[in-house]
């Protein structure tokens, strides 16, 4: 009965979040335009006739045309589809270096937040180091001894994202840990694995969505900084931060270059921003029904 009863709360809770979110015209906004981002990277070889690294010295600095929307950048290619492909690499990098981010961090957060004693004062301590450098000068640190490669860009972003998940679960694991209902699930004697999994875990996961949301935003500006210093994507794949560098150089005469490369960047961004600040809001318990 009493698991039937919190069966029925937590659906009840989810409904409310899910009608708060769609009350949100940014953070739907922000759903649309991710979705069609993935969209177009899922298929971006069925909405192009032209290959990513396909060349033709002849069309060099097109500007947008009929043919080319977003213009050819020094070799003849076409933006438009080196922008589709580009967006493979950043989605691609975001989603599992967040992951793997998310994962670890999670793992390690609520441990320390249950366990406390010398275990947190361990991952404490060891999250502080990692929180003295910043985020992009330790990524460019990671890159520096890895080596340059889209793996070791994942690896890289993943490091540095740890700590913040760390920090969050623990905080959530905390306060958690002297509710009641987790005294009572020890009291009838819970084991410690289903403890966490059950009582704690949960309640960590409104914080977690939301800070998942920001570290995407973060993973792909970071993958973008890094492939335009030369430590991420290698020519000629396709990149956003690559293209960026590429045209720099030329945005006297082809600033088209460029700009449709940074409009990708912060359009993706604006989108996981304002999908950021719905989940807070639908997640709030605080708020007003």
């Amino acid at each position: 009965m009493t698991s039937d009863l919190l069966s029925q709360k937590e659906r009840s809770l989810t409904r409310l979040a899910l009608s708060r979110l769609a009350r949100n015209n940014l953070a739907l906004a922000g759903v649309i335009i991710l979705g069609l981002l993935i969209f177009s990277a899922i298929f971006a070889p069925y909405l192009t006739p032209y290959g990513p690294t396909t060349m033709d010295t002849s069309l060099r600095f097109q500007p947008p045309s009929w043919r080319h929307w977003m213009g050819t950048d020094q070799f003849g290619r076409d933006l438009l589809t080196r922008v589709l492909f580009g967006g493979r690499v950043s989605l691609t990098v975001g989603i599992i270096s967040v992951g793997v981010s998310a994962i670890l961090g999670t793992i390690v957060g609520v441990t320390s937040g249950y366990f406390g004693g010398w275990w947190d004062l361990v991952v404490s301590r060891a999250m502080d180091v990692l929180f003295a450098f910043p985020a992009i000068l330790l990524a460019i640190a990671i890159m520096a001894v890895l080596g340059q490669s889209i793996t070791n860009v994942m690896i890289a972003i993943g490091i540095v994202n740890t700590p913040i998940f760390a920090r969050v679960t623990r905080a959530s694991a905390l306060s958690t840990r002297v509710q009641l209902f987790v005294q009572a699930a020890e009291a009838i004697g819970g084991s410690h694995w289903h403890i966490m999994v059950r009582h704690i875990l949960p309640n960590c996961l409104p914080p977690l969505a939301v800070q998942i949301s920001v570290a995407f935003a973060w993973a792909v500006i970071a993958e973008a900084a890094l492939s335009f210093l030369g430590l991420g994507t290698r020519p000629p794949t396709p990149s956003w931060g690559l293209m960026l560098n590429e045209g720099r150089n030329v945005m006297e005469y082809a600033p088209w270059q460029p700009v449709f490369s940074g409009l990708a960047i912060m359009i993706t961004v604006f989108s996981l921003n304002v999908l950021g600040d719905g989940l807070r809001d639908a997640l709030d318990p605080t708020a007003g029904r």
